[in-house]
């Protein structure tokens, strides 16, 4: 029993090993065909113009419209081990969140380079996107896309200092999906932006990033606005939710906005999403 749990230990410290290494070093030799295993890393690398080095990507990558067209390897979280290969990568990129960990094994052992994109968080991505630059051998290019990045999120937050919306609508909920009722919590990108808006999360004190909650949660915490991302039944579900809620200064008051998803994924779109709800959130 403990022989094995010293070569469980064993295995998981050369497993972090690899992954430290991977996410660290630049590789020798240029990455001309990247498969990549979630929709954030294929429109990150787009937006870096590596469109025609990316060789595969998942079901889910769909932005932009000629990712769609790209050859697919499976899901998010099951991507095929055999499309993988078949698509004969220099370089796999995947998440740390999402992406099977046992899958990052698997590459390691068929000796494909496999590099880990580990931003998670609005302040994360400018330097993760640098990170990535200097892995496929686009340093300058990375890194001026970084500093515009820092610089726009910068003057988000500035605009939003000055808002007169920051003092008439302090409390936030940003609701994913209204039946089941689902809301954005702690540490989430949305939450991120919220609070970089000047808003603060009614959600933010809950254990999980994406807690379901209920219609006395809510009234009880009083959002004075009220976001809800789109979706295919958003529309026709949230009717129903806006009635159970129809006591709320937000409802009552009209400060109940439909989003797109763009602060669904962590991306330079991401930066999209923000400005969005800011011009929603003007002059109310």
């Amino acid at each position: 029993m403990k022989k094995r749990l010293i070569q469980s230990l064993v295995c998981f410290l050369l497993d972090l090993l690899g992954v430290m290494i991977s996410t660290s070093t630049a590789f020798s030799t240029k990455a001309v065909r990247i498969v990549s295993l979630a929709p954030s890393i294929t429109e990150i690398l787009f937006d870096l113009g590596l469109a025609d080095r990316v060789a595969a990507v998942t079901d889910f990558c769909d932005y932009p419209d000629e990712a769609k067209r790209k050859p697919k390897i499976g899901g998010f979280a099951n991507p095929s081990l055999e499309a993988i290969v078949a698509a004969r990568p220099d370089l796999v990129i995947m998440t740390e969140e999402g992406n099977p960990l046992e899958l990052y094994r698997r590459l390691q052992k068929l000796g494909i380079k496999t590099y880990i994109f580990r931003a998670k968080r609005l302040g994360d991505l400018p330097q993760g996107i640098r990170d990535l630059g200097g892995v496929l051998g686009i340093e300058d290019t990375a890194a001026k896309r970084a500093a515009d990045m820092r610089k726009k999120l910068a003057a988000l937050a500035r605009n939003a200092k000055t808002s007169a919306l920051e003092r008439h609508a302090r409390k936030a909920l940003f609701v994913i999906h209204p039946e089941p009722l689902l809301v954005a919590g702690r540490e989430t990108v949305i939450d991120d932006a919220l609070k970089l808006l000047g808003l603060r999360n009614i959600a933010a004190d809950a254990g999980i990033k994406y807690p379901k909650y209920t219609i006395e949660e809510i009234i009880r915490h009083a959002p004075e606005v009220i976001f809800i991302g789109r979706g295919p039944m958003s529309a026709n579900l949230s009717k129903s939710l806006m009635k159970r809620l129809e006591t709320l200064e937000a409802v009552r008051k009209g400060r109940v906005y439909y989003t797109s998803e763009l602060l669904y994924r962590l991306t330079p779109r991401t930066l999209l999403g923000i400005e969005e709800i800011a011009n929603h959130l003007k002059g109310r």
